[in-house]
């Protein structure tokens, strides 16, 4: 038996964000606008002086050497830590969040080791912030806001068929041989591969062992891109709040590449039928290593959400959000995605505005189309076209 939720540990108003990788941007300084306090932790205390300083950011942020022994010195009940490392490092960094009586922020999916601890972190009145980044999150934020807006033309009462799609994808704003750019830890990418997606098709469950093998055409505003599914989308049927009157004949979320990236890519997809995981980390060296970012690059980064309702009566409503933007100079397009929503999920746990246990980017229509509203506010561009 799950113990109850308390009331939210009120915010102290001290941040401490974990990490300044590649996904770390422009949400990190809004964050150091909007807390009493924030504490930047990397490998080592120079570290994080030299990534305060490339960000513009030096007398803003106090640096850290990061240990889970100094972090958790630091822990003051109410202090919100804001996790920018791998997914697998989350919940060791929850655990210490529930010792200390911390809130804790990711742009993570909820794994099942960070699901474990949502318990003990409720009953203490702590909130968990998950899955508010790009994907997963301003995509969430779409889909949400879609489906509210076509209940209200269609009526969640009346039955229907439904087709959602949502592609996300960090592709290079100047296109490459090899149609890709790496923005997360090439060995994350391979291993994304390798997983199965699961995704509904023809109104049917449908599995692809090998997802780019069930990679095919997708055309945005008249530019083609390739597009293939990703993990597991069917639990999102329920998660988006989909009618139970209306039958998904498609919903897939999946990951978008530029057109060719299949052909590009040939060898690598032959080297993950055939390889263990020390040949796969294997080459994702090499391809770090053939494929570096430099300064000069520039990354793209697109995601379109669409849904198409079709009722038996004949009547249909269909929508699309898209997200399209450069990166600059200044901040990469992945940076600015990830880390601006996560930034706002933070202010609102700050203002007290989030309840203790479990929340996601997206839990309701209504806090979608205020967080849309907010990051439109903030400069973050995307567009919404609706229509029979």
């Amino acid at each position: 038996m799950s113990e109850p939720t308390k009331a939210p540990v009120p915010a102290s108003g001290t941040v401490h964000w974990i990490g300044a990788g590649l996904s770390t941007g422009s949400g990190f300084a809004a964050v150091c606008d909007a807390a009493a306090r924030v504490r930047l932790w990397h490998r080592t205390e120079e570290r994080a002086a030299q990534a305060l300083a490339g960000l513009g950011l030096a007398g803003r942020a106090e640096p850290r050497a990061l240990t889970r022994s100094a972090l958790a010195a630091e822990l003051a009940p109410g202090d919100v830590v804001v996790s920018m490392l791998p997914a697998p490092e989350h919940a060791a960094l929850l655990g210490v969040c529930v010792e200390r009586r911390a809130h804790f922020a990711c742009s993570s999916y909820v794994s099942d080791a960070v699901l474990d601890l949502v318990p003990p972190a409720a009953a203490a009145g702590l909130v968990v912030l998950t899955e508010a980044g790009l994907d997963p999150g301003i995509d969430h934020l779409f889909a949400h806001a879609l489906i509210a807006r076509a209940q209200e033309e269609i009526g969640a009462a009346t039955p229907a068929e439904v087709s959602l799609t949502s592609y996300c994808g960090g592709v290079p704003a100047v296109p490459n041989d090899f149609r890709y750019r790496f923005s997360w830890a090439p060995l994350g990418v391979l291993n994304a591969l390798r997983s199965p997606a699961r995704y509904i098709e023809d109104g049917e469950e449908t599995t692809a062992a090998r997802p780019w093998e069930a990679t095919r055409p997708h055309a945005i505003d008249g530019e083609t891109f390739e597009v293939y599914p990703n993990r597991d989308s069917v639990p999102f049927v329920a998660q988006y709040g989909l009618p139970p009157a209306w039958k998904p004949g498609t919903f897939v979320r999946g990951t978008l590449r530029l057109e060719g990236w299949l052909r590009a890519w040939d060898r690598v997809f032959e080297e993950l039928k055939a390889g263990d995981d020390t040949r796969i980390a294997a080459l994702a060296a090499e391809l770090a290593a053939a494929y570096p970012t430099t300064d000069e690059d520039r990354d793209r980064v697109v995601l379109a959400v669409s849904l198409d309702v079709r009722a038996g009566s004949g009547k249909a409503w269909s929508g699309r959000y898209l997200l399209d933007v450069e990166g600059t100079k200044q901040e990469s397009a992945m940076a600015r995605c990830v880390s601006r929503p996560l930034a706002l999920g933070v202010r609102h746990l700050l203002a007290g505005a989030l309840p203790a246990g479990l929340n996601r980017a997206a839990e309701t229509a209504r806090r979608s189309e205020e967080w849309l509203a907010e990051l439109a506010g903030e400069g973050l561009e995307f567009r919404l076209r609706t229509g029979e």
